[in-house]
């Protein structure tokens, strides 16, 4: 009994082990706060991608089209090919832009009647998603963009609007970031004296990038 005693005793007093056990017990906690930090900094990565890749297909739509000192340039729907692929290229395979989302560029002008509409609108990439600011051939009266920050067209001129919606996917684990829609807009008015009558077509005729199409090809 004395010695059952005495060891009690020591084993109340004894500090062996403190260290592991309160390891065991704050490991959980600093390993998930590791880890969500860490799919934090790669979302931040993603979504300055994602927003760089939006500017820059803004700035190669407004600059698209043939070279003439003669007659106002004209654009063909492969030049707007030209820039969605250009996008997907931009993305890398981090992004992978065009599987895991959707590109829309508008182009903002002024009609007979003075109204901002808009004239024409290429998509292209997987995801099934509208446009969030109207389609080809909508009036927008205020312009166009998210609210507070719409651009308008000058007369006689255009405005290049990109939209682009991207899924974003989680590095680690969707139970510590869910998946979330990263969204982008830009625009640009065009460079050059562009001829706005219409998109033109080369021969053989090039594929339309249409709105109702949802395809990564």
């Amino acid at each position: 009994m004395t010695r059952l005693r005495s060891f009690l005793f020591w084993l109340r007093l004894s500090e062996r082990g403190v260290a592991a056990v309160e390891f065991a017990i704050i490991a959980p906690i600093l390993l998930t706060s590791l880890l969500y930090g860490g799919e934090m900094a790669w979302y931040m990565m993603v979504q300055l991608r994602v927003s760089q890749v939006t500017l820059q297909v803004a700035d190669n739509a407004s600059r698209i089209g043939d070279s003439s000192t003669l007659t106002n340039r004209k654009i063909y729907e492969g030049d707007i090919n030209d820039v969605m692929m250009g996008a997907n290229l931009d993305g890398g395979s981090t992004l992978n832009l065009l599987s895991n989302g959707r590109v829309i560029i508008s182009s903002l002008e002024v009609n007979t009647s003075n109204q901002q509409f808009i004239k024409w609108q290429r998509c292209k990439g997987a995801k099934n998603v509208p446009s969030s600011y109207g389609i080809q051939g909508d009036i927008k009266t205020g312009g166009i963009g998210p609210t507070g920050q719409e651009v308008t067209a000058p007369t006689s001129d255009a405005v290049i609007f990109v939209e682009v919606i991207y899924d974003y996917k989680p590095l680690i684990s969707g139970a510590l970031f869910s998946n979330k829609t990263i969204k982008s807009t830009a625009a640009f008015n065009v460079r050059d004296s562009r001829d706005l009558t219409q998109i033109y077509q080369t021969n053989p005729v090039g594929i339309v990038a249409s709105c109702s199409t949802f395809s990564a090809s």
